[in-house]
């Protein structure tokens, strides 16, 4: 260990000599790598909003439950009550005509205007119910079947749609992550070897007096990962300046957006996005070090 920290700037000397050899090579994988990983980071950002849409969704998911028409107050608190202590849900109450109507309004915004057109409220009243969206299935046929009750209404198909979509975004990123995977390893083992080819009399040298094979090789494992990182790097600078403006937009012009916390969702995408990096720049410089053989 001592040997090696001793070692350490001479490791990273040869590294950055082993880069300066071949610049122009070097410069276009990292403009490569960068915009792979660019990609990736798109495809991780998409899905982790989309996660956080669908669950803050399904934490305010609810049902309107509508009841028969001559019920009169008591019977409508004793139902709101039976309903609350339903398994699955967490909340639940009565909405009046004249709220039901307020709510409406505010969905319309400037058409609202329409409704001036009703001689009466055009709303009934009926019990809002707040629920956990996975016990959903077993809730609206139990509200159902109450006597008191006339109908359900619910937004399962929607978040049902919502739910599919992510699962597609998400296979779609598994997908986009085997294929920057793979491409990275290629191209750093690929230069990785091209530094080792072009290095071979002094690793030669080095052997003849009796260096280790990690003693050789632990430089060109400095070179894919300085190169990765920095491709990593750049990437992560332009995914966050695309999601920065892309907050100021729809923070703007989409208020009822649920957008999740930025600050949270960037440090998620700076530690993935460099791991990432890491972890394919040292598999790529140990794909590229398999090339030295004691031929070189």
């Amino acid at each position: 260990m001592k040997t090696f920290i001793y070692n350490i700037g001479f490791f990273f000397k040869e590294a950055i000599r082993t880069i300066k050899s071949n610049v122009l090579s070097n410069f276009i994988s990292v403009i490569g790598t960068s915009l792979i990983l660019f990609l990736l980071g798109m495809v991780v950002t998409v899905t982790y909003i989309g996660n956080e849409f669908v669950s803050k969704l399904e934490q305010e998911a609810e049902i309107n439950a509508y009841y028969k028409e001559n019920l009169n107050n008591e019977d409508i608190i004793e139902l709101t009550e039976v309903i609350s202590n339903i398994e699955g849900v967490t909340d639940a109450r009565l909405v009046d005509e004249e709220e039901a109507k307020s709510y409406m309004e505010g969905m319309l915004g400037e058409e609202a205007k329409i409704l001036e057109l009703f001689d009466e409220n055009p709303f009934t009243a009926y019990i809002e119910v707040r629920i956990n969206l996975s016990t959903m299935d077993n809730v609206i046929p139990e509200i159902s079947r109450l006597d008191d009750i006339d109908y359900v209404r619910d937004n399962k198909g929607v978040l049902s749609q919502l739910n599919g979509i992510i699962r597609g975004i998400e296979i779609f990123g598994a997908l986009i992550i085997i294929a920057v995977g793979i491409t990275t390893l290629i191209i750093i083992s690929h230069l990785i070897r091209q530094g080792i080819y072009n290095n071979k009399e002094q690793i030669n040298t080095l052997r003849l007096l009796g260096a280790s094979e990690g003693f050789i090789g632990f430089p060109y494992i400095l070179v894919g990962l300085l190169l990765t990182l920095l491709g990593g790097l750049i990437g992560t600078i332009l995914l966050l300046l695309l999601i920065n403006g892309s907050y100021d937009l729809l923070g703007n012009g989409f208020l009822f957006l649920p957008l999740p916390d930025r600050g949270l969702m960037v440090r998620y995408i700076i530690m993935f996005i460099m791991g990432i990096s890491f972890i394919l720049g040292l598999l790529g410089s140990l794909f590229g070090l398999s090339s030295i053989g004691k031929n070189n």
